[in-house]
Order: C-alpha cells, then structure tokens, then sequence
C-alpha cells in the first residue's frame, strides 16, 4: 500500500529570451517559463526517528537533512521552509521531521533552463504543504496569526538564497520567473514585473548537450568588466536597449520583431565572450531553417540556445537543430497565461 502524500510541489524550467548576463550589472532582462520541463517534489511520512531524508534520482543525490553541510542546496532549500514555517508562528515545529522528500525533474542540468531554481521551488511548496498538514494533525499551529502560506514572493526569496549555492552571484531572474510562472520583465533589486504579451509567439529551444555551470560564466564575465569596465559597460548598455525593445514589440503583439532583435543580442553575447562554437553552430542551423531570429540562452559556453519560429516552420527548425547536433529540442508557445 503506498504511503501517504504529505505534500508536493512543482515548477518550470524556464529560458530568459534577452538580456542574459547584462542583468547581473543592473540592465532588464525578459525570461518565461517553459512547461515542458518541471521539477516535482512529493513528501511521504517516514518511520519515527528516521529523520528527513531527500531522495532525487535524476540528480543522483540521496542525502539525510541531519548528515547535510550548510551548503548543500537541496538540504538548504529543504532547511530554509522549515524556517519559513517556524517563523509564521509554528515555533515547535521540529527541525528534522520524519519525512521523505522525492525530488524528480525533466529539467537538463547546467543548460540555462533554471533547473536548479525550479527544484528549490518545487521542494519549498511541498515543504509548505506537508508542514501544514501535520500541523493541523498535531495541533502545532495554534496562534492566530499561524496560517502557514506562502506567497509567489517568499518562494521567489527563499529559493534565491539556495541559488546563491548554485551560481555565487545569481541575477534573480530565474528564482523569480519560475517562482511566478509567468513572464516577467526583472531588473535586479527591483519587484519583477509580469509583462504584456500581445500575440503568442513560438520558440525552439534547442540543448548542445554540453553543461555550462552559471557561476563559472557570470565569474570569467566579472573578471572581463574588471579589466575593461568601460567597454563592457557600454555593452550592456546596448544589450538594454534590446530588451527595452523586445518587451514593446511582444506587448504590441508584433513577435516577429524579435527575431532581429535575437540576432542581434546573440552578437553581443558573442562579443562579451560567452558563445562557443557548438551553440553558434546551432544558430546558424536554426536561421538556415527558416527561425525568424537566434541567439544563446543563459550563461553561455553551451547549454541552450532558442530560435523564434512561426507555428508552420518551428517543426523544420527543431529538425535542423537535431541535424546540427542538439542533444534535445524543445518547441514552446509562449503566452500570458501563468502556469
């Protein structure tokens, strides 16, 4: 007989269409979520006295919390609700409940999809969950000022700390777009804004099958802006100016202005250093195709790139990206519907 579901969680992957890297120094950037991939997490009681243990296949981690180092992001996600909840008024609840998280994702690694912020999302709402519901069980939460609920905004924190594990200096944008599920306009240190979209628009995302760790990107990024500030400021700037127009054109409903637009920001990514030859290679086959427009997606050095397409031709693209070596295409629609 299976055991209980105490709770669980769930959330996108994700891919920033314009103004990667430039969001770290205080430029917009545009990033949506994509549904085809996910993260999930399930929580089941476990024996008494076993303590919270967190099982996650697809990433080959198997971890008891009590055994976890401080910085062990699964661990630190997992510790980080729990603190939530005894910061809403159930003090007493315990720190290493008996309880086994199941972590599953879809989400490639280390590909620009946000797979790591999309598994501390998925664990923080199922935290919640299963926290509420033993509470209520065991009577813990008595105040009446403990509702244990947590909001778009405490994921989107909550998970942005994990994330600084992950990535050092992470932007915010992807602890943010896949905590709301929608569309967002995000500059750093500001609320993120959901933005307008006019007329839903086609992507292939297409994986190059190599992983390209954030942290190392955004670091070798610092260290070229430390030694020509001035150059790569005004970079940045010019990457700005795309996004700023990126985000008029979708809430115009006219997507196929982006295609220029990718184009355009993919040579400043080239120019700032973070293409590589396989996902050049992949925009070239892509616009070959017949995509309106190409660039990279996320950090850069591999992972993901993403082409716009029409609805008649993304089937033809996403064919020619397999051709030209992807290791996974995704085709997405994007739209203003949150997830």
């Amino acid at each position: 007989m299976a055991a209980a579901v105490l709770g669980s969680g769930r959330a996108p992957g994700k891919v920033i269409l314009f103004g990667e890297h430039a969001v770290v120094y205080g430029r917009p950037a545009l990033a949506v979520p994509v549904t085809q991939v996910w993260a999930e997490a399930t929580i089941e009681p476990a024996a008494s006295g076993a303590g919270l243990t967190i099982h996650a296949a697809d990433l080959g981690e198997e971890i008891a919390l009590r055994a976890a180092p401080a910085d062990h992001p699964l661990a630190a996600a997992v510790r980080l609700a729990l603190a939530e909840i005894r910061g809403q008024g159930a003090a007493s609840f315990q720190p290493d409940p008996d309880w086994r998280i199941t972590v599953r994702s879809t989400i490639p690694i280390a590909s620009g999809m946000g797979s790591g912020a999309a598994v501390s999302a998925a664990i923080v709402r199922a935290v919640v969950e299963a926290a509420k519901n033993e509470s209520a069980n065991l009577q813990i939460c008595k105040s009446a000022n403990c509702k244990l609920q947590i909001t778009l905004a405490d994921v989107s924190a909550l998970v942005y700390e994990v994330e600084k594990l992950h990535h050092g200096t992470p932007s915010g944008v992807d602890n943010t777009v896949i905590a709301y599920g929608q569309p967002v306009y995000f500059v750093r240190g500001q609320a993120p804004q959901p933005f307008a979209i006019g007329r839903p628009f086609t992507l292939v995302i297409a994986d190059t099958g190599i992983r390209s760790p954030t942290r190392i990107a955004v670091g070798d990024v610092w260290r070229a802006w430390a030694g020509e500030p001035a150059r790569f400021e005004a970079l940045f700037d010019r990457i700005a100016a795309v996004v700023e127009a990126a985000q008029l054109a979708i809430a115009a409903g006219g997507p196929e202005a982006l295609g220029p637009l990718m184009d355009e920001n993919h040579a400043l990514l080239q120019e700032i250093g973070v293409s590589c030859p396989e996902l050049d290679a992949l925009v070239a086959a892509a616009r070959s195709a017949g995509a309106l427009g190409a660039k990279l997606s996320g950090a850069g050095r591999g992972g993901n790139m993403i082409a716009l397409a029409t609805m008649e031709s993304a089937p033809r693209v996403a064919e020619a990206l397999v051709a030209a070596g992807a290791t996974r295409v995704i085709v997405t629609r994007v739209a203003a519907d949150k997830v």
